[in-house]
C-alpha cells in the first residue's frame, strides 16, 4: 500500500507547490511588470490619496453629480466584496418598486426633463458594481447637472464627450462613460 500512496503524496505536494505558489507568483510578477496600474486595481487618485477604482461603481446621489447604475450588492450598495446582481425577474414586484423609486428620484431631481429615461439609470448591472453608464444616460443628466452647478449645458456635454470611452477593441460593447472620472472632472470645472 505504501508503494501506491507514496507517488500520490509526492504528486500532491509537487502540484501544490506549482499551482499554489510558483504559478501565482509568476503571474503576479508578470502582471506587475506589464500592467502595473490594472494589476493594482486601476485606482484613481486625488491629491495623492486613492478615492476609487475605475472598475467599480460608487454611489452618487447629490444632484450636482452624474448618477451611475443602481447597485444590487449587499449589505450596502457598491460593496466590492459582494458582487452580485439582484436576480429579479421581469415580473418581480421588488424590481418594479426599485425602478419606480429611481424614476421618481430622477424626476424629482430634474422635473422639467421630459426625455425618455435610459434603462441603465433605473436598473442594476449584472455585477451590481458597474462603473459606467451609457452615453444616453449621461446626456439625460446633463440639464440637471448643468443647472445645479451653474454651468452651460454645452460645457457639460463637452465633458461627457471627453469622457466617453469607445467600444472595447473597436467592436465589443457600446460606447460608455465612467461616472467617477466624469464627476471628478466636473469638480475641476469652474
Amino acid at each position: 500500500m505504501l508503494v501506491q500512496l507514496r507517488p500520490a503524496i509526492v504528486l500532491f505536494a509537487l502540484l501544490t507547490v506549482l499551482t499554489g505558489l510558483v504559478y501565482p507568483f509568476v503571474i503576479t510578477g508578470v502582471a506587475q511588470a506589464v500592467f502595473p496600474r490594472q494589476a493594482n486595481g486601476s485606482l484613481i487618485y486625488r491629491n495623492g490619496q486613492p478615492i476609487g477604482s475605475a472598475l467599480i461603481g460608487q454611489p452618487f446621489d447629490d444632484p450636482k453629480f452624474f448618477w451611475g447604475r443602481l447597485s444590487a450588492t449587499s449589505p450596502f450598495p457598491y460593496n466590492a466584496a459582494s458582487s452580485s446582481g439582484s436576480n429579479y425577474g421581469p415580473l418581480s414586484s421588488a424590481l418594479t418598486d426599485a425602478v419606480k423609486s429611481r424614476i421618481d428620484a430622477l424626476k424629482a431631481a430634474d422635473p422639467t426633463n421630459n426625455q425618455p429615461i435610459p434603462v441603465d439609470l433605473v436598473t442594476a448591472s449584472a455585477s451590481g458594481l458597474d462603473p459606467h453608464i451609457s452615453v444616453a444616460a449621461a446626456l439625460y443628466q446633463v440639464p440637471r447637472v448643468a443647472r445645479v452647478r451653474g454651468l452651460r449645458e454645452d460645457r457639460v456635454r463637452a465633458l461627457v464627450a471627453q469622457f466617453t470611452e469607445g467600444r472595447q477593441f473597436g467592436i465589443l460593447g457600446e460606447p460608455r462613460v465612467n461616472v467617477l472620472k466624469l464627476n471628478l472632472a466636473l469638480d475641476g470645472v469652474q
